[in-house]
């Protein structure tokens, strides 16, 4: 059964868009990330324009990301106070970001742009995620000590009692920045540079870390959506309720997955998952199309 998309322009299998949907919610509630690094992808795998993939998968991320933080609160696994400095980061990043992306889109630049982006931060995250979770599981690496974090000695500092930290505010500022950014660019919710930066750098226990990145990745996909809508009119409605169905199923099964596996385990299938992806997204980039017709229709578009 197919279905029209007015926006990115093609037709697209309802079940298959529902089940990638699924997918990616599945994800989101196993791994605390709002599945976008690898939902766009997918979408480019499709047919979908990387344009409106970016934009319009965040709408996606949305439905799986409050899905997953609504079971997080309820167990009580969620640092409201530690995601709201997060997000705080987060919506100003991704103001930036949505203006970086309108100008790369007015150069003609953007799905080459968003592509490099997903080989570089994809391939360094996951192969960094990959070699220190090997090792935590080989009994190699040393116990990961409970300090202050990064930027200990910096000023602003603030009590984060679900996470027993007491450290300044600008590290998960610049974290939610970062993050923020690479939202409006990639049209993903950061989960996949914000959980790394959350572990190590500002030293918060796993058991409340997908929680908390869920919350902030929540309120910023719903930012950068309605930025993207308004600047780039690039957001496929009728492809995101499709996406958004299978999203809320899905989150709510990998919730119950991730709560029976310890954090070494969760973090090195994330990392292979972000390797396979990058990979993929790689060999497309100098990969020879079967049709000359294909070179053309892309440098028309």
């Amino acid at each position: 059964m197919h279905i029209y998309l007015p926006v990115a322009e093609i037709p697209v299998n309802l079940f298959l868009i529902v089940g990638l949907g699924a997918f990616v919610g599945i994800m989101s509630g196993l791994f605390g990330v709002g599945g976008g690094f690898i939902l766009t992808p997918l979408l480019f795998f499709i047919g979908i324009p990387p344009a409106v993939a970016v934009s319009t998968q965040a709408v996606q991320i949305v439905a799986s990301s409050c899905s997953g933080a609504l079971a997080h609160w309820r167990r009580k696994t969620l640092d409201i106070r530690m995601g709201t400095v997060l997000l705080i980061g987060g919506l100003v990043g991704s103001t930036l970001g949505v203006w970086l992306f309108a100008f790369l889109r007015s150069l003609g630049q953007i799905d080459l742009a968003v592509q490099l982006f997903y080989v570089v931060f994809l391939g360094f995250i996951g192969l960094m995620m990959f070699v220190e979770s090997l090792k935590a599981l080989r009994g190699r690496s040393a116990p990961r000590k409970r300090g202050h974090g990064w930027g200990q000695g910096w000023p602003l500092k603030v009590k984060f009692r679900t996470s027993g930290l007491y450290i300044s505010a600008i590290p998960p500022l610049l974290v939610g920045l970062l993050c923020g950014v690479l939202a409006a660019i990639m049209g993903v919710g950061g989960g996949f540079i914000m959980l790394p930066a959350m572990v190590y750098l500002l030293k918060m226990p796993t058991k409340v870390v997908v929680g908390t990145s869920l919350f902030q990745i929540t309120f910023v996909s719903v930012f950068t959506t309605i930025l993207h809508s308004a600047t780039n009119h690039t957001v496929d409605i009728v492809l995101a309720l499709l996406l958004l169905i299978g999203g809320v199923v899905g989150a709510q099964l990998g919730t119950r997955f991730g709560a029976r596996l310890r954090g070494e385990q969760l973090r090195i299938l994330l990392s292979i998952l972000v390797l396979g992806v990058s990979a993929k997204v790689a060999v497309d980039l100098v990969r020879v199309p079967a049709e000359a017709f294909a070179l053309f229709w892309e440098a028309t578009r």
